[in-house]
């Protein structure tokens, strides 16, 4: 019987249409349950990647796919913002009642929110200082995205420079050198400074409450905001809703994204009421930010996660991860360091670490990298302690 076209180009997955912006590994992923995926052969993988952090409630969960559902019967899958839908202001007001912010915008992603966040800030600073007033600050070790601006404020030559030039008006200090914070500071060119209080593709670096306090006062001696990348390590990644609140240091702006929606695209920036009354209508837009399907599906996911209940346990798992790992570098002299909060967690290695995930990959196992030599452990935040048991092998059998 012959096959019809649908067919033939449904059979074998191949890459050849696709722009080579990626290396993807050679499972074809067919399905996931729980926390694990199922490739075209029915191999099962425990996944300790979960979508770089996005798949927070795992695979196939009951209450994002009714949401779905319940968002699909409506038939408001899209509308733009030139109109009001009460599932986003549901979700915005969610997102005010649970943090610092008096205003919320919606985007597609996390390095979307980024741009969002800068120009945010350079229109409020325009309002302080002018036109000179418009640098932002970010730190060695960051990343922020791919776009021009967040491209600009990621700590990463290689990446820039095919790029060149970037958005201008970026200084990179050292978290760690109070020195080089006070030369790059200016009232009168500052805009903002941003930093992520956990380093995710830096190498999983959580900074000290001391350090993100003094980036506070740094900011406010230097009439400039304060910006707090969450996009990786905020929604109950590190065991609180937000990762700001374990140092007790309150941001201006806040940037969200990955889990925010279930693995649906979707981004968000948080924003004092002082940054917000200097934005105008026209000063920003998005087509898609907000959507009635991806906010409704929002909506469930930020309230499973935002129950005290579910952070305590994330806590609680983060911990016996800690315990874990600590245990598997006295015994594995390949392990460096490792470093981490809630489920969040790199191991640094003496090795470069992509050959390491792919030997893991095999056994089972799915991991990320984080740098050239760090691992990282980004699992679904409803893991269960046998899963991290059977993680934690498998990497000791890898390095071994």
């Amino acid at each position: 019987m012959a096959t019809t076209m649908v067919e033939q180009r449904a059979a074998p997955v191949a890459d050849g249409a696709l722009l080579g912006t990626y290396r993807p590994a050679p499972p074809v992923f067919v399905r996931g349950e729980g926390v694990r995926v199922y490739d075209d052969a029915g191999r099962a993988y425990l996944d300790f990647v979960a979508g770089i952090g996005v798949n927070a409630l795992g695979y196939g969960d009951a209450s994002v796919r009714a949401a779905v559902e319940r968002a699909l019967s409506t038939g408001l899958i899209h509308l733009s913002n030139l109109y009001r839908t009460e599932p986003a202001a549901a979700l915005a007001q969610m997102l005010v009642d649970a943090s610092f912010a008096d205003r919320v915008f919606f985007c597609n992603s996390g390095a979307e929110a980024t741009e969002a966040a800068f120009k945010f800030a350079r229109r409020w600073a325009r309002s302080r200082g002018g036109e000179a007033k418009h640098e932002i600050v970010a730190l060695r070790n960051s990343f922020h995205g791919r776009l021009f601006g967040a491209l600009a404020a990621t700590d990463r030559p290689a990446m820039q420079a095919p790029f060149t030039p970037l958005m201008p008006g970026v200084r990179f200090v050292d978290p760690g050198d109070p020195a080089s914070l006070d030369t790059a500071l200016d009232p009168a060119r500052t805009a903002a400074i941003i930093v992520e209080p956990v380093q995710g593709e830096g190498g999983v670096r959580p900074l000290p409450a001391d350090v993100l306090a003094r980036l506070r006062e740094a900011a406010d001696a230097n009439d400039a905001l304060l910006i707090f990348d969450e996009v990786q390590c905020g929604l109950g990644r590190t065991g609180h809703l937000f990762a700001y609140q374990a140092s007790g240091v309150i941001p201006d702006i806040l940037t969200l994204a990955k889990p925010l929606a279930g693995g649906l695209p979707m981004g968000a920036v948080l924003l004092t009421g002082r940054v917000a009354e200097t934005i105008q209508p026209g000063d920003h837009a998005t087509t898609f930010g907000g959507g009635p399907l991806v906010a409704t599906v929002a909506t469930t996911v930020f309230a499973r996660i935002a129950d005290p209940a579910f952070l305590n346990r994330v806590r609680v798992l983060g911990e016996y991860l800690h315990e874990q790992l600590r245990e598997l570098a006295a015994s594995c002299p390949g392990i460096v360091d490792v470093r981490g909060a809630g489920l969040m967690w790199g191991i640094a290695l003496d090795r470069p670490a992509a050959p390491v995930a792919a030997a893991a990959l095999e056994a089972g196992l799915l991991v990320a990298t984080a740098g050239e030599r760090v691992l990282r452990l980004l699992p679904p935040l409803v893991i269960r302690e046998s899963d991290i048991d059977e993680a934690v092998a498998i990497l000791g059998e890898v390095l071994a």
